[in-house]
């Protein structure tokens, strides 16, 4: 497909060193002309770098190589989920054994301006026990600040990819309940270890917490029928895939 030699040429030039992190890459026309293609598969390929995390756009000023963390989309992880049958049982275990690892490397590695935002997201947590989906918007943002301080930006991408997936059941689920104090009360206590440099303490108070979770979700009502309409949803996504015409060959101290 012609819109994949822009993925393989900006590959060459971030190998080469002729891109870096934040540089701009050349005006449409003449990144065109210099891969001899048309606009319309550039743009194409340009927007399947964006998808990945490698390239950012900015209104009115280009398109950029991203310098911020690696993500991964969780939509593919998705639609493994539902040819494959995961289990959010299986969800958890990935989680408790990729997790608990970042969080001891995080307490070696942080850096101050991360153990800041850690901060920030635990005061935030408690700040929104009484609202289920901002808890959950600042759940989801904890632990990619324990991921990105980890140091390990792989590690990072695998467990915010996982993560997404599991944050987009529970925004179907959550409840207002005493379960998410509790969880913002586990939160503090992995910031803590975490502050405190304690590799070892910080592996099990996220270790504890994620089992903690995987109780509480599995004590909600009617958890069978939450994963089915999740699998549902992602199936859905793949007859939408596969129904899809193929594309023409030119075209962020407590």
């Amino acid at each position: 497909m012609v819109s994949e030699q822009v993925i393989v040429r900006v590959h060459e030039l971030i190998r080469r060193g002729e891109l870096q992190r934040g540089d701009r890459l050349p005006p449409e026309r003449e990144f065109a002309r210099q891969l001899g293609i048309n606009r319309t598969s550039l743009r194409s390929g340009l927007r399947s770098l964006i998808d990945m995390g490698v390239l950012r756009s900015r209104q009115g000023s280009g398109t950029f190589v991203s310098d911020s963390p690696p993500s991964l989309d969780s939509e593919a992880l998705e639609i493994l989920a539902a040819l494959h049958g995961f289990t959010q049982d299986e969800v958890f275990e990935a989680r408790r054994v990729l997790e608990s690892t970042i969080a001891s490397m995080a307490a070696e590695r942080a850096t101050g301006e991360q153990l800041t935002c850690m901060a920030e997201e635990v005061i935030s947590l408690y700040a929104a026990v009484d609202d289920p989906q901002a808890f959950l918007v600042h759940d989801l943002q904890f632990h990619r600040t324990v991921a990105n301080a980890s140091g390990n930006p792989v590690l990072a991408a695998v467990a915010g990819m996982v993560s997404a997936m599991h944050y987009e059941l529970r925004s179907q689920t959550v409840r207002k309940s005493d379960s998410l104090r509790v969880a913002a009360d586990m939160h503090q206590g992995i910031f803590r270890a975490i502050r405190a440099g304690n590799p070892e303490a910080a592996r099990t108070a996220m270790r504890n917490h994620i089992l903690q979770a995987q109780m509480d979700y599995n004590l909600e009502p009617a958890a069978d029928l939450k994963q089915s309409a999740v699998h549902a949803k992602t199936r859905h996504k793949l007859s939408k895939i596969a129904r899809a015409p193929r594309p023409k060959p030119t075209r962020r101290r407590v």
